[in-house]
């Protein structure tokens, strides 16, 4: 996990908002105010509790995550926003080295084609030969199209090669689709797919990223049952919960998680309108899957496991690990109430919820305390007449769980259960756990590393790197002069068209490549891969500038730059002047006037551009389709809200909402178009850098 997702998990983005704007309040699955950016009366300023992210509708147009809205509700630039927020989070910062670089961007790479057979999977459930697989999801499990659809589920026909030979149409090579445990090499060395004959359902990070595939088996001939991706450099069963992404806003309103066994179990809730169910993925819970849940979006936890011998076994040594989580929790941070649900007749919670749906609250509301659930299950095996012996060996294997909280009363009322039940003295007891108990260090506060990563903005999407060898420094209190975003988007905006503008022709190298990325699919290059323009930049001055520049191509009388000098607007003079000449210095001569302070903030966000053409065009190419991503991804957070909004409806307009779903697997699919070439690109821009 990068240091920024790592804070992203720590710190919850609707309450740091709330902190900023006190008027944001719950609507629907979001939570929308007035803009903070902008005098309005009418709210349109949104945040999505379950993607993390927030956007203007009004005036402002912007949109982002939590790092984006610190930058722009407290003015930092990206470095000061990742200190801070570390800071608040507790996370020590720490160099990052080439090496880590290189892994970051190739795990990006990796991301971008796990997503991508996400959606051949999903494109081939709707084949001739999956209609059996859509039958099975609609009467045999009982999932509505609009279930399917949310969960992205899909088919791995029964083929040994489909999604080989599709990924590798991609760009895709042999080595990376096995690196992510889509494909399996033999020893021999051939390469087939992992998943024939599959239902397959996407398993996705917090973010909402697709990380992992869980796929079911279909034929009684297919093995086993379900059988997962593999740990990859992507995926950590251990350290992820399925359906998290989809559930946050759901828990935090409910101040409640209930953690299943099975996809299904999810899938089956959710569809019922219980959005706080998530899934461990048939493992016991680990202390990782406890920390991304407790105490950031719930205060209890309820275990709902299957009602079968290995539910049971996993129940428990969920409560071992839980207890080993609360017992090095000295400063009571987690502070989780953990409860254990029992389904009633030996049912699994798919089956439950599909036959009484309207049952489940009440069953979660009931769910045992630990306390209960443990002493019950330990002491059910004693006989009638058990010895002390005995007694005291049910005592000694339960005592540590019942200890294990930061509250002495509920210590108390524990300990006083086990007492009466096993007829041993409560100061016994008390003298055993002590005994049994390891003792507690002193506890040591995180502090802040006096290091930033060289390259911090490798983790933020937005963020654009400064010159290699530039160590000079924002000052925290200064505000742009000149009407330039300090943040990182601002910067690449700026690089972008400081070349485009000394170099007009570089305009038709951008546009082929993103015409090349589109290749023959005419939906892709009229829509998410256009040629570059107005709508690929977000600062005002900026899109007036490229607005000129694309008038200055479209015109054969004068040459772009003379075209240029003699149409840009007076209050542009400034900003066009500091783009098109290298130094401060020079801009103040050539216009004579005393705007060094102004200039130096400009100058400030971005890079020297005195490098040979052929280095320069590369690194336009790479950093306009990093620009164009930060595009798309502004566009799709509108499109999904939309979509909502279309959804959640009284008179649910399918047409609409089919348009909105087209464009938005669209935008996917030209991303990761784009993820690859920015990967590639990247690559041989470090390999030119060390030439």
């Amino acid at each position: 996990m990068s240091v920024t997702d790592e804070i992203k998990s720590r710190i919850d983005l609707v309450s740091y908002v709330q902190r900023h704007v006190p008027g944001l309040k719950k609507a629907g699955r979001n939570h929308k105010a007035c803009c903070p950016f902008h005098n309005e009366k009418t709210p349109s300023f949104i945040v999505n509790p379950e993607r993390q992210t927030w956007h203007c509708f009004g005036a402002c147009s912007e949109g982002g995550d939590l790092f984006t809205f610190a930058q722009k509700i407290h003015g930092w630039d990206f470095k000061e926003a990742l200190r801070e927020l570390a800071a608040e989070a507790g996370i020590a910062l720490r160099a990052q080295t080439p090496q880590q670089k290189s892994e970051s961007d190739r795990r990006e790479a990796l991301r971008g084609m796990v997503q991508a057979a996400a959606d051949l999977f999903q494109d081939r459930l709707q084949a001739d030969d999956a209609s059996a697989v859509r039958r099975y999801l609609n009467d045999s499990r009982g999932l509505n199209d609009e279930t399917v659809k949310i969960f992205q589920l899909g088919y791995a026909p029964d083929s040994w090669d489909w999604l080989l030979h599709s990924l590798r149409r991609l760009g895709y090579s042999d080595d990376d689709v096995v690196e992510v445990g889509l494909a399996v090499r033999s020893d021999k060395g051939s390469v087939y797919d992992r998943f024939r004959n599959r239902l397959m359902i996407p398993i996705r990070d917090e973010r909402g990223r697709v990380v992992a595939f869980g796929g079911r088996a279909l034929g009684t001939d297919e093995g086993a049952k379900y059988i997962n991706s593999p740990q990859s450099a992507l995926f950590d069963k251990s350290g992820l919960l399925f359906g998290l992404d989809m559930g946050k806003g759901a828990i935090r309103e409910s101040g409640t998680a209930v953690i299943v066994e099975g996809y299904m179990d999810v899938i089956q809730a959710h569809q019922a309108g219980y959005l706080n169910v998530l899934a461990q993925m048939g493992t016991a819970m680990t202390e990782k899957q406890i920390r991304l849940v407790a105490p950031r979006f719930a205060g209890k936890i309820v275990l709902a496991l299957d009602a079968d011998e290995a539910g049971q076994n996993a129940a428990r040594r969920s409560l071992d690990v839980a207890r080993q989580a609360l017992s090095r929790d000295y400063a009571g941070r987690l502070s989780v109430d953990m409860r254990i649900l029992q389904v009633p007749a030996g049912k699994d919670p798919d089956d439950f919820i599909r036959q009484l749906p309207q049952a489940w609250d009440s069953i979660v509301e009931g769910a045992q305390a630990v306390a209960d659930y443990v002493i019950d299950t330990e002491a059910a095996a004693l006989p009638e007449n058990s010895s002390m012996l005995e007694r005291e060996a049910v005592a000694l294997r339960v005592l540590p769980i019942l200890t294990a909280s930061e509250s002495n009363l509920y210590k108390q009322e524990n300990v006083q259960k086990l007492s009466r039940r096993l007829r041993i003295s409560e100061r016994d007891l008390l003298a055993w756990a002590r005994d049994k108990l390891p003792a507690q260090p002193s506890v040591s506060q995180p502090t802040l590393g006096e290091e930033l990563p060289p390259e911090y903005w490798q983790d933020d999407p937005d963020a654009y790197p400064a010159e290699a060898g530039d160590t000079r420094e924002f000052s925290p209190g200064a505000a742009p002069a000149s009407g330039i975003g300090r943040g990182g988007k601002s910067a690449l905006e700026s690089y972008c068209l400081s070349l485009l503008l000394r170099n007009p022709d570089m305009l038709f190298l951008v546009n082929r490549k993103l015409r090349e990325l589109a290749g023959d699919d005419r939906d892709l290059w009229r829509g998410p891969l256009c040629a570059l323009g107005v709508d690929d930049f977000t600062q005002s001055q900026y899109r007036m500038l490229m607005a000129r520049l694309q008038e200055s191509m479209a015109q054969d009388d004068r040459e772009p730059l003379e075209y240029l000098e003699s149409t840009v607007d007076d209050d542009l003079q400034l900003e066009y002047e500091a783009l098109l000449i290298e130094t401060p210095e020079a801009v103040a001569r050539s216009i004579r006037r005393n705007f060094q302070v102004d200039l130096n903030d400009i100058f400030r966000r971005r890079p020297s551009l005195t490098r040979p053409r052929s280095s320069v065009r590369d690194e336009l190419i790479h950093r306009a389709l990093q620009l164009r991503l930060t595009r798309l991804d502004n566009e799709r957070v509108e499109l999904q809200y939309l979509q909502e909004e279309a959804q959640s409806s009284a008179n649910v307009d399918q047409e609409q909402s089919e348009e909105l779903n087209a464009k938005i697997m669209l935008s996917v699919k030209a991303k990761a178009r784009i993820n690859r070439a920015v990967s590639r690109h990247s690559s041989s821009l470090r390999q030119a850098s060390i030439s």
